[in-house]
């Protein structure tokens, strides 16, 4: 199965993703770490991306692609995986489906309405080490501005910035109306409310996940 998980930012999917990855086993797929790895091991795509935004560029689709199909084929996906930040656009829905067209695959968007999504990114916070992200007002650290995971120092993003919200808001939702729109027609897309606890909001995605999974092996038992 493929799971792609959808989100405005704020909405909490990269926390999301880390528990449906935990609960169900299906590996967690980010491309922001994908892209972070292939710079760090100066590989030959993460070299390419590297110089991209060191022009102030965003990475092409192309190099984004090439990371999500390197990653897709290592033998721990092929009983399923998770996406988390791709396919952000219709270009990258067309190649995900050109790569591996045949798998069964579940869309789940994370709804929040627009106040809280800018109350939670202002008070949101990422380490400098590892990536991990944390809320100050709903995954607190248990060491005030140090990562839980790695000891990292805690920092807030640029693009996490008041003034830098509503334009990250305005982008997504005009690159998701048409992925969303695509999805819904192949009956494959479902709706999970992004408000209440971490534990809440997983309580619904798991929901959702348990019913697609049941189904299938129905469907498997009556062939």
């Amino acid at each position: 199965m493929r799971i792609i998980l959808f989100g405005p930012p704020g909405s909490g999917k990269g926390t999301q993703g880390d528990l449906v990855e935990r609960h169900y086993g299906f590996p967690k797929i980010s491309t922001g770490d994908l892209l972070r790895r292939a710079v760090r091991d100066r590989s030959p795509l993460g070299l390419k991306a590297e110089t991209m935004m060191n022009r102030g560029e965003l990475v092409s689709d192309e190099i984004v692609e090439g990371l999500v199909r390197e990653k897709i084929a290592n033998p721990d996906t092929r009983r399923g995986y998770l996406l988390d930040g791709f396919p952000r656009n219709a270009a990258q829905v067309r190649a995900l489906e050109a790569m591996d067209g045949g798998r069964p695959e579940v869309v789940i968007e994370i709804e929040v309405d627009g106040p809280t999504l800018i109350e939670r990114m202002q008070g949101r916070l990422t380490c400098r080490k590892c990536g991990a992200v944390y809320n100050l007002r709903l995954q607190m650290p248990r060491t005030e501005g140090r990562c839980d995971i790695c000891g990292g120092e805690l920092y807030q993003r640029a693009d996490d910035r008041p003034e830098v919200i509503s334009e990250r808001l305005r982008v997504y939702k005009e690159q998701t109306e048409k992925i969303r729109a695509h999805y819904q027609a192949k009956g494959v897309f479902h709706r999970a409310d992004g408000s209440g606890t971490v534990d809440d909001v997983f309580g619904r995605i798991s929901g959702v996940l348990d019913r697609e999974l049941a189904r299938r092996e129905a469907d498997k038992a009556q062939r």
